[in-house]
């Protein structure tokens, strides 16, 4: 009994895994594997931190936690929408040598949690110079669109912060 429970508990784990949070930043949608999602929160005010990243937006305090968050439109070189009722914050969960952190990143909208098969995702193209677009996982084809499937550690990767003159 306990094999068949094993079993079944790795099938779960799979299939989990091959479910996305998609999320649109202006026209385009992107995906995140749901096991690296911990939550999806109303857009709330946001203090800046001075001398960080361009794409860094700020921190929020998460029930007494303070997580930075990112602007992917910033990052991915996106026109910037003006916020609607529909702006959210999307906060991920990364996992690091000192254990797992929170950060977080605006989404215009969050639309559904898709399931993609494997044969459904192919690598990036190549875009003329010989190398894939690095914060990408894959493209998935999706209803005859396509999802860009994001890397969490690369994206969500912060530059160190710049040195106050």
């Amino acid at each position: 009994m306990a094999i068949k429970n094993n079993n079944q508990a790795k099938q779960v784990a799979h299939d989990t895994s091959r479910k996305h949070l998609i999320f649109s930043l202006g026209e385009e949608e992107f995906g995140i594997q749901v096991l690296n999602i911990k939550e999806i929160i109303q857009m709330q005010e946001i203090t800046a931190v001075p001398k960080t990243a361009v794409y860094v937006k700020g921190v929020i305090n998460l029930r007494g936690q303070v997580i930075p968050v990112l602007d992917l439109s910033v990052r991915f070189n996106i026109p910037q929408r003006q916020y609607t009722p529909h702006t959210c914050i999307v906060v991920v969960r990364l996992a690091t040598s000192i254990g797992e952190r929170l950060i977080g990143a605006v989404a215009d909208g969050v639309s559904e949690v898709l399931s993609i098969s494997e044969e459904d995702i192919e690598p990036s193209p190549d875009f003329g110079n010989g190398a894939s677009v690095p914060f990408l996982l894959g493209m998935a084809k999706v209803r005859g669109k396509v999802k860009l499937l994001l890397d969490t550690d690369k994206v969500f990767y912060i530059e160190a912060s710049q040195e106050i003159n």
